[in-house]
């Protein structure tokens, strides 16, 4: 997927937003929820409605301006049909506005050009069967679709045919269409029978028509995910029970959160198949690489965005409590909706079935970036990278620190003071070179807090030595009383002439064991505010005082340690910033981020191992669904990271998705090392290194914040919950 450096913050472009918007504005200003309940006893009077969408160009925005319509792209199309159903706009909205870009897109306008023009006014609606039994000759079809989304009796419908899809005319002869009650009452639902139906045949390959349809209803499902979220968070800050909002509740803030999640990877992976699906049909001839790409991106949205829809209805339903069981609340409205899209386009488990086929067949999602004017550079960028490469391995870190391809996101002259898109060229060139960066571990922690608050002294002492490999750091933070709570931390520096000498103990301590220097807070102040009177030192780990006890972890290995202070000097050239001010210097980044992004592939290492392991093992459906779940994960992972990508590009704050990404990227990797196991030998039972991954692994969920409280921090400070 290529994707312009213009993305708005939602992966949006700024004519998307500005769609999305109208559509919102609108369907407030039309009482569109009112009308929505009145097709409960009249259930064929959403005309006006849909009407009203019609003048936003929703059915039009993606038909060529020769046929009709606007000439934008599939994306911009979905960016409405996702809008249209977070307010629940009642019709066949998405169904037809499918019915037009298909038609539009191939060579069946030609034969209706009619018909494309009225479905892109909105002067005609279609309907939507994914499955039946039809068999046409002669340019008639005749058989039943059980399920028609969208059909009513004066409408047409797209149906799949034995040798691809039809579209056939219900007012014409041989067409009995009987609109059933539909549990989603916003839409039409029918069933149909033809019987020598005039069928014209649409000329887009099946399985792409098939897969259109998939996205377009996967949109849907983000769109009522979202609502669903957003109004549960806004209930949550208002309702009060025992005294207090119930959103400061822990139980609350994580269902939320948990809510966030989901539609931070729904709306991902929708948006990633929408842009694919516009690269399809924008391509003068549909490649069967370009249609894989499609098929495994529709797959995955609709694995997702269905799950989502469903979980987030129901949990809004949660929050909301007895009003969310009331018919009164429109709550319920939209889990009917929600289950309307699964029931018809299909359960998640379908989906992930489905993604992890396409896998096992070799199917790769490609993930690009245009990085724009930075492209000029590539050439020296690579010849860079190549003289990196050439040299010996073990010089390479030296190599990179020089070149400042090491930390190119540092100012010069440690770095090249790069912005998002010269990071990311940097990447891509060392990657194809391949060429590795070391980690500096806590050095990437250390090394620009001193760049951003050292002495000019401090910063030449350990800058550029920490970038060749010559310092290796550890971080004496935590303590046994202040874990994920550092404020609380009990270490006490006590002032003696020339410095300050520390008191107190340390633990989970990586590397304290083998480590030149550390960075340790300490407490210069007790008699004020916990989070103030915190002093950062630069703590040389040969002073005398200091004994580094390991602790061994579940793997085996000693990588974690307990440091004991006991009257410990620090010189005052070792402080850094001002006394009493190290709270904020440990939670100081440097201004120009660091931007990264997988290599062009959507699956890890840890993936291609695991389809590896399978290798030609059959395996049965229970076994494909888990496949696909790690499928989705993965590839929803590597889709935050994109958009993570795109928005630094743009100079937008990462918002909700960098927070997102670490907690679904835990769970995969955790969940992924122990799937693994079902295909090593003994299971786990006997020692192996995946063995090994999995125990690590669980680390992952502690370490650099707990799950519970990352739930917490994306509860409060990216939803408003109260604390």
């Amino acid at each position: 997927m290529s994707a312009s450096s213009g993305l708005r913050a939602s992966g949006s472009s700024e004519v998307q937003e500005a769609a999305r918007d109208a559509v919102r504005q609108w369907a407030k200003s039309a009482a569109v929820i009112e009308s929505v309940r009145k097709l409960e006893s009249e259930p064929a009077e959403w005309g006006p409605a849909y009407a009203g969408l019609a003048e936003l160009g929703i059915f039009g925005v993606a038909v060529p301006e020769a046929a009709g319509g606007s000439g934008a792209g599939f994306d911009d199309m979905i960016a409405m049909v996702d809008e249209a159903a977070a307010s629940l706009v009642p019709g066949p909205v998405a169904t037809s506005a499918l019915a037009a870009v298909v038609l539009a897109s191939d060579g069946t306008s030609r034969s209706v050009p009619e018909l494309v023009e009225a479905l892109a006014a909105g002067e005609r609606t279609a309907g939507l069967a994914l499955a039946g039994s039809l068999s046409v000759a002669d340019g008639l079809a005749s058989g039943v679709l059980p399920a028609v989304l969208g059909g009513t009796a004066d409408g047409v419908l797209l149906a799949p045919g034995p040798d691809g899809w039809v579209l056939v005319d219900c007012v014409g002869a041989g067409v009995v269409v009987d609109v059933k009650k539909a549990t989603d009452f916003s839409r039409p639902w029918a069933a149909v029978t033809l019987d020598g139906a005039a069928a014209h045949p649409v000329s887009l390959p099946a399985a792409v028509v098939a897969d259109l349809a998939t996205v377009t209803l996967a949109a849907e499902a983000v769109g009522v995910a979202r609502w669903a979220l957003q109004t549960a968070v806004e209930y949550a800050k208002v309702r009060e029970q025992f005294g207090k909002q119930i959103g400061s509740f822990q139980a609350i803030k994580h269902m939320c959160a948990e809510m966030l999640c989901r539609v931070e990877q729904a709306d991902v992976a929708a948006w990633d198949a929408a842009g694919c699906a516009r690269d399809v049909l924008a391509s003068s001839s549909t490649n069967n690489v370009d249609s894989e790409q499609l098929s495994l991106a529709a797959a995955v949205a609709a694995a997702v965005a269905v799950d989502a829809a469903a979980a987030n209805t129901k949990d809004c339903i949660q929050i909301l409590g007895g009003i969310g069981f009331t018919w009164e609340h429109d709550a319920h409205l939209y889990l009917r909706r929600a289950y309307a899209v699964q029931s018809f386009l299909g359960k998640p488990a379908v989906w992930r079935r489905r993604a992890a086929a396409l896998t096992l067949a070799g199917t790769r999602r490609s993930l690009t970036i245009d990085l724009g004017e930075v492209e000029a550079e590539r050439a020296q960028v690579a010849a860079t990278a190549a003289e990196i490469a050439s040299a010996p391995k073990d010089e390479h870190q030296v190599r990179l620190a020089e070149t400042g391809f090491l930390a190119p996101h540092w100012p010069a002259p440690y770095g090249l003071g790069a912005g998002a898109a010269q990071q990311l060229l940097v990447d891509q060139e060392l990657h194809a070179a391949g060429v590795t960066r070391p980690d500096l571990v806590i050095g990437w922690w250390a090394a620009p807090t001193i760049l951003e608050h050292g002495t000019p002294e401090q910063i030449a002492q350990f800058v550029a030595p920490t970038l060749r490999g010559e310092i290796e750091w550890c971080q004496l933070f935590s303590e046994p009383g202040a874990g994920s709570d550092l404020a609380a931390l009990r270490t006490k520096a006590t002032r003696v002439d020339g410095g300050w000498k520390l008191d107190g103990q340390k633990v989970w301590n990586s590397k304290a064991q083998v480590a030149d220097w550390a960075i340790c807070l300490a407490r210069t102040n007790p008699d004020v505010p916990k989070h103030k009177g915190i002093t950062y030192f630069l703590l040389d780990m040969k002073t005398p005082g200091i004994t580094v006890r390991p602790l061994r972890e579940i793997t085996g290995e000693e990588m974690f340690n307990e440091v004991f202070l006991d009257g410990v000097v620090i010189p005052d050239e070792n402080v850094v910033g001002s006394v009493d001010d190290g709270w904020r210097l440990a939670r100081t980044t440097l201004a120009n981020e660091r931007v990264a992004m997988a290599g062009g592939g959507a699956l890890d290492e840890a993936m291609e191992s695991l389809i590896s392991l399978i290798g030609d093992t059959e395996l049965d459906a229970a076994q494909l669904d888990t496949l696909g779940s790690f499928v989705c994960s993965a590839q929803a992972g590597a889709l935050l990271d994109l958009r993570t990508a795109l928005r630094a590009i743009g100079g937008q704050d990462p918002g909700a998705t960098s927070s997102v990404r670490k907690l679904v990227g835990v769970r995969h990797r955790q969940g992924l090392s122990e799937h693994i196991l079902d295909y090593v030998d003994a299971h786990g039972a006997v020692e192996s290194h995946e063995m090994w991954l999995f125990m690590r692994d669980r680390c992952l969920s502690i370490a650099g914040g707990t799950t519970q409280i990352l739930l917490s921090v994306a509860g409060e400070r990216l939803l408003g919950l109260p604390r």
